[in-house]
């Protein structure tokens, strides 16, 4: 089981503050496929939708899908710290950082707002296996922010990112972080890969995984977060 990069921590610079998040809704009562499992699994196509409870600490977890782009987690998560889960859709690509062509992603989610809630809508994509991460933090709530350091803003896609370098002890992590936060996103993963390697802040790595979902510190209570569109663009 490999570490996340989410840590209870506040964030070296100040970002921009999220804008209004969605009204709770419940999950599917007739989804096509659900589970309790901390890491129940389902295979869509292309793409593998993952419950991954994988933290110290956990309360019950609940993910249901209809299909990779359209799935929820119900979760109530102790209000403690450290990561608890990163439910999830991911995507494997498998290709080298100057060859992987024009990949991007697109997605809609709705998230819960409310006391006791830390977590962070975000991609996590993956290099050479699980030696390089990079996190693409797209909204946020509570006192989450990233491992390592502020080193910069950047523009990649269109858009303004603060960009964080660190190391959680098991691989170099890599983290942008929306200026403007959104629940309704796009984003240019070839740019932000392309960009470090670049800059010389990673090697010419291969792109395997690329991962989209919510990295949960704390849902005490419980709380619906649903994904109601995704997918990867190649």
């Amino acid at each position: 089981m490999r570490r996340r990069s989410l840590l209870t921590a506040a964030l070296t610079v100040p970002l921009a503050s999220a804008g209004a998040v969605g009204v709770l809704q419940t999950p599917a009562h007739a989804a096509t496929w659900s589970s309790s499992e901390k890491y129940g699994e389902w295979r869509d196509g292309a793409y593998t939708v993952h419950n991954h409870v994988w933290g110290s600490g956990t309360g019950p977890q609940t993910i249901w899908a209809n299909s990779y782009s359209n799935w929820g987690v119900w979760a109530d998560h102790p209000n403690t710290g450290g990561v608890k889960s990163y439910p999830h859709a991911r995507y494997m690509l498998g290709r080298d950082v100057w060859g992987m062509g024009n990949v991007s992603s697109n997605h809609n989610v709705t998230v819960p707002s409310g006391s006791g809630l830390a977590y962070a809508t975000t991609y996590d994509v993956w290099g050479n296996g699980h030696d390089y991460e990079i996190m693409i933090w797209t909204q946020w709530q509570g006192p989450v922010g990233p491992i390592g350091s502020y080193v910069t803003d950047v523009n990649l896609g269109g858009r303004a990112w603060a960009y964080y370098q660190g190391s959680n002890g098991s691989n170099a992590v890599h983290s942008f972080l929306a200026r403007n936060q959104t629940t309704d996103s796009w984003v240019d993963i070839t740019a932000h890969c392309q960009w470090l390697v670049g800059q010389g802040r990673m090697p010419q790595v291969r792109i395997d995984e690329i991962a989209f979902g919510f990295e949960i510190t704390s849902s005490a209570g419980g709380y619906n977060f649903n994904c109601n569109s995704y997918a990867v663009w190649t």
